[in-house]
């Protein structure tokens, strides 16, 4: 397939679709005999996959059946789930430790890895020292919103080869510049895009919307920008797209995109998505500085409960939350970095649940 061009297929036995868009892309072709591949899912959490957050575990067999049919064993398959959650335990509930026992495949957890700096220019960042053992990345996102930077796909997914403390750092420098060094630094050879059933408002899935669809491509900045013309975005509302297209790592200009279906009619269709961007309705009642993930959309989380019991209209302070609130002093504030201000809950991050009942403990006292 050429770089410009993205393949998707439809159905709903995932790991023949998967298969067929495979050998229709032709990807054995793209990778050396005795190559090291990596697989990259995305498994933020230990979440199901049909909750709209995680990458299905049958496009992965897929993609590894795929490969050794080739006469491919060398594969890996490499995560690091977010900040707050252990990847062993999201490689168990996700599905990934069969994987690995039925295709004697490898697990890669990247929270346990030691890193190596690279970088271009005057960012450098930490990457897990594993990927040096890679000599094909295969990237396999999930479509879905972002309560920060409204989309996620494939640019955002890299952030899963770098340690927490990256991770938190990558946040107080506000995210967008290092995911876009980060991926001119790391390259992804091809990606495999989940677009079976991602929740289309939250990286933390909750509201499925299914397509039953898988897609494949080349270029990251152009299934990006793609991703934002799905979502309702401009490229502009996500600006590490942007900057990864000035960093040298693809084009993001969709005029240049060839949409291919396989078994399609042979007419392209633009497919339109309900997206309510609810999240972001809720974030005028948080201020954000340098907030991790998964302490966010905890918060989010919590909110919209509250919302939809119609008592967040009588909260009329602002709740702080992130790192660049360390050592401040203030009203109301989530997790462990507001523990100076009056009103904190505690958490690293804390559960949505503990929000949700501290908030509403806080209207009641309003």
């Amino acid at each position: 397939m050429e770089k410009n061009e993205i393949l998707r297929i439809y159905g709903t036995d995932y790991k023949e679709m998967t298969k067929t868009l495979l050998n229709e892309a032709r990807l054995f072709e793209r990778i050396k005999k005795g190559a090291r591949i990596g697989i990259k899912p995305n498994l933020m959490a230990p979440v199901p996959a049909d909750f709209g957050a995680t990458t299905h575990p049958e496009v992965v067999a897929g993609i590894i059946e795929h490969l050794q049919e080739h006469g491919f064993n060398d594969i890996r398959i490499i995560e690091g789930s977010w900040v707050g959650d252990k990847t062993e335990m999201s490689f168990e509930y996700c599905g990934y430790n069969n994987l690995k026992d039925t295709y004697g495949i490898t697990l890669v957890d990247t929270q346990k890895e030691s890193a190596y700096e690279t970088g271009n220019g005057d960012i450098k960042v930490n990457v897990c020292k594993c990927m040096q053992d890679v000599d094909f990345l295969i990237n396999v996102p999930v479509i879905k919103g972002h309560c920060q930077t409204n989309i996620t796909c494939a640019l955002k997914n890299m952030k899963g080869l770098i340690p927490n403390s990256e991770k938190r750092r990558f946040h107080s420098m506000g995210l967008h510049e290092p995911i876009a060094i980060l991926n001119s630094c790391l390259k992804q050879d091809f990606i495999v895009v989940d677009h079976i059933c991602g929740d289309l408002d939250s990286e933390g899935g909750g509201n499925p919307y299914h397509t039953d669809c898988v897609m494949a491509a080349v270029d990251p900045v152009l299934l990006d920008a793609y991703v934002c013309k799905l979502l309702g975005y401009e490229v502009s509302d996500v600006p590490y797209i942007g900057l990864s297209e000035k960093a040298g790592v693809g084009c993001a200009d969709l005029s240049t995109l060839k949409m291919h279906t396989i078994g399609g009619d042979g007419v392209e269709k633009d497919e339109v998505l309900p997206v309510s961007h609810r999240i972001i309705k809720l974030k005028d009642f948080a201020k954000d500085v340098d907030t991790c993930s998964a302490c966010y959309e905890s918060l989010m989380e919590a909110l919209e409960r509250l919302q939809d019991e119609g008592l967040l209209e009588k909260f009329n302070s602002k709740i702080m939350i992130g790192q660049g609130n360390r050592g401040q002093i203030g009203e109301y504030g989530i997790g462990n970095c507001t523990s100076k201000f009056k009103h904190y809950i505690k958490g690293c991050p804390p559960e949505s649940d503990d929000i949700y009942e501290g908030i509403k403990g806080w209207i009641e006292e309003q």
